[in-house]
């Protein structure tokens, strides 16, 4: 039992390590610190959008000690530069704030004449490390319309029969006539007698045998 507390405690303790090395640091305002911004009204909300910032994440606040300080204050007294009724209040010159939970957080300079020309601060912290989940959810996509399906293409008719067509009704058969007794056979001119193919094979002693015989 013992020991199984001790390996829960190990556990822990790496997750508070790997959680404390995850999280940042942000110098408020960069190398101009904590202070009125003369130049430019807006310098401290172009600061703030330009950095992510997640729960477990701190905030540094450089000022003059003693000349300056700041409140951690409501939206109503960020918009009005209340500083009578702070939420938490500094004045070290050297303050972190730690942003332990998500959603907005509001600042103000405890000098009010301060606070009036634009030394105030909103950060949004977001709710989980995890890049993924912690980026600010973008619109949805235009929904692509998927093309419709190309049309089916439509079985090929039955190839015709190859067989050759019947002959046709009109077209009338010749009958074969024999010739008249006595009349001699005439080969026809395309086609070689069976007589005439055997004589150009047969010997020249069996033709004239044959011819013999004829006669």
């Amino acid at each position: 039992m013992v020991v199984g507390n001790l390996y829960v405690l190990r556990f822990l303790y790496l997750a508070l390590l790997m959680a404390m090395a995850a999280a940042t640091q942000f110098r408020v305002g960069g190398l101009k610190g904590w202070t009125v911004p003369t130049d430019d009204p807006g310098f401290y909300s172009k600061w703030a959008e330009g950095n992510r910032f997640q729960t477990g994440d701190s905030l540094l606040f450089v000022y003059p000690q003693g000349q300056d300080s700041v409140l951690h204050v409501s939206q109503e007294g960020y918009n009005t530069c209340n500083t009578a009724a702070p939420i938490d209040a500094f004045q070290d010159g050297n303050t972190v704030f730690a942003l332990n939970s998500s959603g907005p957080f509001y600042f103000i300079s405890g000098n009010q004449e301060n606070c009036i020309k634009n030394e105030s601060l909103v950060v949004v912290v977001l709710a989980e490390r995890n890049n993924n989940a912690s980026a600010p959810s973008l619109p949805p996509s235009p929904s692509v319309v998927s093309p419709p399906p190309p049309p089916s293409l439509a079985s090929p008719p039955p190839m015709a029969s190859l067989a050759p067509p019947p002959p046709s009704q009109e077209s009338s058969v010749t009958p074969t006539t024999s010739p008249p007794a006595g009349a001699s056979i005439s080969p026809s001119p395309n086609r070689a007698s069976p007589l005439m193919a055997m004589s150009f094979r047969a010997p020249l002693g069996a033709l004239l045998g044959l011819i013999l015989y004829i006669l």
